[in-house]
C-alpha cells in the first residue's frame, strides 16, 4: 500500500498535500482499492468555502457510491478537470493526477488535527 510520508491523512482516507496556503486534496491508495474500479467522480463545489469534514463530491465506483469530504476549511479553487472524463485517474494515479481539488485554506491550524503516514497506516 502507497503511503507517501509527505502528505497528511483523514480517517476517512482523504490526503492532503500542501503548498503555500493551498491545499491540493484526493482519496488515498487505499481507499480506491477498496472502492475498486472508478467510474465517475462527481465534485459540484467549485467556488463554494467548505468547513472541515464537509461533504465536497462523490465517487461513483462499479459497485457503490462514497462521499469525499474536505479535510481542512476553505474555498474551492480547482477542480481536477480530467476526472471528467477519465476518473480511472484515481485508481491508477491517487496522489498524482488522481488529485480531486485545491482549495485555500482558511484555517492552516487544521493541518494538524490530521493523520500522519505513520498514524495513518495504524488505522487500516
Amino acid at each position: 500500500m502507497n503511503i507517501p510520508a509527505n502528505l497528511k491523512y483523514t480517517e476517512e482516507h482523504e490526503w492532503v498535500s500542501v503548498d503555500g496556503g493551498i491545499a491540493t486534496v484526493g482519496i488515498t491508495d487505499f481507499a480506491q482499492s477498496e472502492l475498486g474500479d472508478i467510474v465517475f467522480v462527481d465534485i459540484p463545489t467549485l467556488g463554494e468555502t467548505l468547513s472541515q469534514k464537509e461533504k465536497f463530491g462523490d465517487i461513483e465506483a462499479v459497485k457503490t457510491v462514497a462521499e469525499v469530504f474536505m479535510p481542512v476549511s476553505g474555498e474551492i479553487l480547482e477542480v481536477n478537470e480530467d476526472l471528467e472524463n477519465s476518473p480511472e485517474l484515481v485508481n491508477s494515479d491517487p496522489y498524482g493526477a488522481g488529485w480531486m481539488v485545491k482549495v485555500k485554506m482558511s484555517d492552516p491550524a487544521e493541518l494538524n488535527t490530521l493523520l500522519s503516514d505513520s498514524d495513518y497506516k495504524a488505522i487500516i
